[in-house]
């Protein structure tokens, strides 16, 4: 099977455990105001790959991936959920590990033909990291487009089905650095029990160039880039929201 990727990086280490494979996969429903990859947005824009290329090339380093394995990122690796599980599938046969990082938003409760396709794909993913965006749903509707309600009905599929999760939030200045939404995400990670480690990623600027190079205006302007002492804080309040 095929799917359309963006790109890939060979020794990744900050996409999950140890060192990684990682897959850019191209596509994605939503239009986060911050987001880093604005090239990934249009699926057809994205390379045809078959899994079997991909697993060839994971294999020719695999040595170094033992404490690792396979990241598919985006974009948003679950716009292409068959060709992902075909993906995840031939690397758990190889015992290597498999982690999605995803926003969930694809995912709807009561679609059964989906739910199957979500059910097969989480039988190989041994670990999910969540971006969970904005716990205010007008506000996540501001953020990124659409409503966060997809992305806790998949939080608690995972829940359900027992597979690891690590959370990741983007603090940005003036839209996700108020105490109160800290302290709310803090509260609701407090009830995950499949829930295994936070990160806390603060908001750069690092995106500009790319948005200038394809001729579109950076959404956020010259919103200033939140620095390591604010994004400690952060972090500090949302875990001590937890105890």
């Amino acid at each position: 099977m095929k799917g359309y990727i963006h790109s890939f990086e060979s020794f990744g280490t900050v996409d999950g455990p140890g060192v990684r494979y990682v897959v850019f996969f191209q596509g994605c429903p939503m239009r986060c105001l911050y987001c880093h990859n604005p090239d990934t947005w249009k699926k057809e824009n994205g390379q045809l790959v078959d899994t079997d290329e991909i697993i060839e090339k994971l294999e020719r380093n695999k040595s170094f991936y033992r404490t690792g394995g396979i990241t598919a990122t985006g974009g948003e690796p679950l716009l292409q959920i068959e060709f992902l599980t075909e993906l995840f599938s031939k690397a758990k046969k190889k015992g290597i590990h498999t982690c999605l990082d995803t926003s969930g938003i694809v995912y709807r409760k009561g679609d059964a033909l989906l739910q199957e396709k979500f059910d097969r794909l989480l039988t190989v993913t041994d670990l999910v990291m969540l971006d969970i965006k904005h716990m205010d749903n007008e506000e996540h509707q501001k953020l990124t487009t659409h409503s966060n309600q997809n992305v806790f009905d998949f939080a608690r599929l995972l829940e359900e089905k027992k597979v690891p999760v690590w959370i990741r939030h983007v603090v940005v200045p003036g839209i996700t650095d108020q105490r109160e939404e800290l302290e709310a995400l803090g509260r609701y990670l407090k009830t995950l029990t499949n829930f295994e480690h936070l990160e806390v990623l603060p908001y750069h600027t690092m995106a500009k160039p790319k948005y200038e190079a394809l001729g579109m205006e950076y959404p956020l302007g010259d919103m200033p880039q939140l620095t390591k002492e604010e994004a400690k804080r952060a972090q500090e309040i949302i875990e001590g929201a937890m105890k």
